[in-house]
């Protein structure tokens, strides 16, 4: 049964780093996965969950970079090719992750792309919607047997504030009939990402496998590559001397409630629910401007409509 949406006693919060959260948790043992493991916030949940002696492997659309980027975490770190919007190098990351371990305790679906220019992959999709969303359902759904397997898996699949945007739109997924808008787009993609976890995780724990929605706060990473920083100064991001806003989380502490997910002993037996700030999310209101979880995600009907959906679009039949 889906978890209810309501705040727990979570120790940790708004300002808890990763190595915080992390700390004194034995993660020896478990093989966990984390797409984009090797930028912004990824780079910090990778830092955390190998600190707690997991075997890690990050998915890198760069793997040149990301073997740079991580060379100095150890040895109990491997990088494979993956690129979210190319469902053949999706089959093909799957395959070499089975080939090399039996169970897969922590998936972390962390990479993504947002605001961009109109873009459409092989198939015509919009880029943010396939990346962000349609290439972690199929990769999810190419790694399910090894999360089955593992005995009580978690899947973290990161949203965001932006799923207040919505956008989501089932008839017109790939903005064919209505204009393109880049943040209605990432809006339908944050959304897709929350409602995916609802889903998932209701086919998931008769299988010992629960999943979680975050957001991770807003965080001053790479993700803002094709935004101007004239874009960022109208929306208060930075100062008119470049100052992030104090309200930005650093990605030490941006990495933390994905880390919360995964390994807190407080979510055992839980799942569903869509978390911020190390803790499960209030429903938005007047009091909570810049977080809450919007009623579109908690949607179980709509839920199971991108899942129809998803299969669809992907051609991939994921029914655990």
């Amino acid at each position: 049964m889906v978890s209810e949406q309501k705040p727990l006693s979570s120790p940790f919060g708004y300002r808890s780093t990763a190595m915080e959260v992390a700390d004194g948790i034995d993660l020896s043992g478990m093989n966990i996965i984390v797409t984009g493991g090797y930028s912004g916030i990824g780079t910090e949940t990778v830092r955390a969950l190998v600190s707690g002696g997991a075997q890690v492997i990050v998915g890198a659309r760069r793997p040149d970079v990301a073997r740079e980027v991580l060379a100095e975490m150890g040895e109990n770190i491997t990088i494979l090719p993956l690129d979210l919007s190319d469902p053949d190098s999706i089959n093909g990351f799957a395959d070499l992750v089975g080939g090399q371990m039996d169970g897969v305790d922590i998936l972390i679906n962390n990479a993504a792309i947002m605001a961009c220019p109109l873009a459409r992959d092989a198939r015509g999709y919009e880029s943010q919607f396939a990346t962000n969303h349609l290439g972690h359902f199929q990769l999810t759904a190419r790694l399910w047997p090894l999360l089955a397997a593992a005995g009580g898996a978690r899947v973290v699949v990161l949203s965001s504030i932006g799923h207040r945007l919505n956008g989501l739109d089932l008839d017109d997924p790939n903005f064919e009939t209505r204009e393109y808008d880049k943040w209605l787009a990432y809006g339908q993609a944050k959304s897709a990402n929350a409602l995916f976890a609802l889903q998932l995780d209701k086919f998931g724990e008769p299988h010992g496998v629960r999943a979680f929605a975050v957001h991770p706060g807003g965080i001053a990473t790479p993700l803002q590559r094709h935004l101007t920083m004239e874009e960022q100064r109208a929306m208060g991001w930075y100062d008119e001397e470049g100052n992030v806003h104090e309200a930005f989380k650093s990605v030490e502490e941006g990495a933390a409630t994905s880390v919360w997910c995964a390994v807190s002993p407080l979510l055992e037996g839980m799942g569903g629910v869509y978390c911020e700030n190390c803790d499960i999310a209030a429903p938005a209101g007047d009091d909570v401007p810049m977080g809450g979880v919007h009623p579109h995600v908690r949607d179980e009907a709509l839920a199971q409509a991108l899942w129809d959906k998803s299969e669809e679009m992907t051609g991939v039949i994921f029914r655990p």
